[in-house]
């Protein structure tokens, strides 16, 4: 109960972190901010502690693992032994050469890339952004640009960006911030099995989290993007419902073709950027020891390692017990600079080490580390966003890091929902 009520009452410091950060304290939409904690406070309480909220939670676990499977036969045919599981036998009695991230995970995103453009082109995609994204606009009285595009990132990502493509150019500061801000807090359907695959085996129900990190999250963004950069015109479609704008397939096929062919883009560029960051992150380090060597210091400092001690506190106030926090706040802290995908890896190695063991430092960092809270997807959406309306250019590249920080604050703030409500003997561990 104690961590239980440390994470509420972090809910209110991240929010108040955000809100000192903002240039018009005094303007905040404080209806916005209300009703987006009240819509947090509702889902997760439905999911967490209500037994018809138990049993969707575990529905969609197990939906999403037996897909997980599916994308996982289509990688054994294509690389064999390279794609088996750790410590699975394939038809021929080969064994598997343990977890290898390019032959395992990423063929989940072609897959999940297909299987979106395939319920994108029946309808199923679109009919659920626009009723979520009516509950948000009606809910929360924000604009239906703001709502549709929230919505949409959970399925689609950056490229959500194309669905409210005809009202870009009309879109306020504040609009542009709840876009950057959405679209780094959250995480597209294709990216997310990839993290489902990388913690399955140590944490059963990740499936269900993620998702339900997800939903959370876009309401969290919201809160965040709103107490940094309120609201000081009138936004084109405020109250307005806004139908998603598309362009629909000529048949299935073509569907899957393209939503395949998608995700190999996406994975060029997860590999491109990964092996740059990671050995940029690298370089860093020996520069680090190397200087301390030349001053006759023996410091063991490395950017995690300095990353950690400075999300050491916000980790605290997660509701992580004190024990596994600094294991925590490394995880968490390299984020920002090595992405989620390094992040998830290492805290599925952390556990399967047992370096980090309870089932609530697990969930509550699982929650903290889904979105695309870093520096290159800040790059990365700035640089969409500005290549569609460039005359917008430098109103976006100036709220930047503003959107990092509050994404950053969301991601965190979803982590703290989650704490509020688990408890040790949950059935959703």
């Amino acid at each position: 109960m104690t961590y239980n009520l440390i994470s509420f009452s972090g809910l209110f410091i991240l929010m108040a972190i955000a809100w000192l950060f903002s240039p018009n304290k005094k303007n905040i939409n404080w209806r916005v901010i209300l009703w987006g904690l009240g819509f947090q406070f509702l889902f997760a309480l439905f999911i967490f502690k209500v037994p018809a909220g138990y049993k969707v939670f575990l529905f969609l676990n197990d939906v999403v693992i037996k897909i997980l499977d599916s994308a996982s036969e289509g990688a054994k045919f294509v690389f064999g032994r390279l794609a088996l599981p750790p410590g699975t036998k394939n038809a021929s009695g080969e064994t598997s050469l343990g977890f290898i991230l390019a032959f395992q995970g990423f063929p989940t995103i072609i897959f999940f890339s297909a299987l979106t453009a395939i319920l994108y082109f029946i309808k199923l995609i679109p009919f659920l952004i626009k009723w979520f994204a009516f509950l948000f606009t009606k809910m929360m009285r924000i604009s239906g640009v703001e709502s549709l595009f929230a919505v949409s990132n959970i399925f689609f990502g950056i490229e959500s960006v194309f669905t409210i493509k005809p009202y870009l150019k009309t879109l306020t500061r504040s609009e542009l911030a709840v876009l950057l801000t959405v679209g780094m807090s959250t995480v597209a359907s294709n990216i997310l099995a990839l993290y489902v695959f990388s913690l399955r085996d140590q944490f059963p129900t990740i499936a269900g989290h993620l998702i339900s990190a997800s939903f959370l999250s876009v309401p969290a963004a919201i809160i965040m993007s709103k107490l940094m950069i309120p609201e000081l015109g009138k936004p084109v479609t405020l109250g307005v419902k806004v139908q998603p704008f598309y362009e629909k397939e000529e048949n299935i096929f073509i569907a899957i073709i393209n939503g395949a062919n998608a995700g190999v883009k996406f994975i060029a560029g997860i590999v491109a950027l990964l092996i740059a960051v990671v050995s940029l992150v690298y370089l860093f380090d020996l520069l680090l020891v190397g200087f301390s060597k030349l001053l006759g210091i023996e410091s063991g400092l490395s950017l995690k390692v300095i990353l950690g001690y400075i999300f050491y506190p916000i980790t605290l106030i997660l509701g992580i017990p004190v024990n596994e926090a600094w294991a925590a706040s490394q995880i968490i802290g390299e984020k920002i600079v090595l992405t989620e995908v390094v992040s998830y890896t290492d805290l599925a190695t952390a556990v399967r080490t047992g370096i980090i063991q309870s089932p609530r430092t697990i969930l509550i960092t699982s929650y903290a580390l889904c979105g695309f809270t870093h520096l290159a997807s800040m790059a990365i959406f700035i640089g969409g966003i500005s290549a569609i309306i460039p005359d917008r250019m430098k109103m976006i590249t100036q709220i930047g890091f503003q959107c990092l920080l509050a994404a950053t604050l969301a991601c965190l703030m979803t982590a703290c929902i989650a704490g509020v409500f688990v408890s040790g003997n949950s059935m959703l561990f």
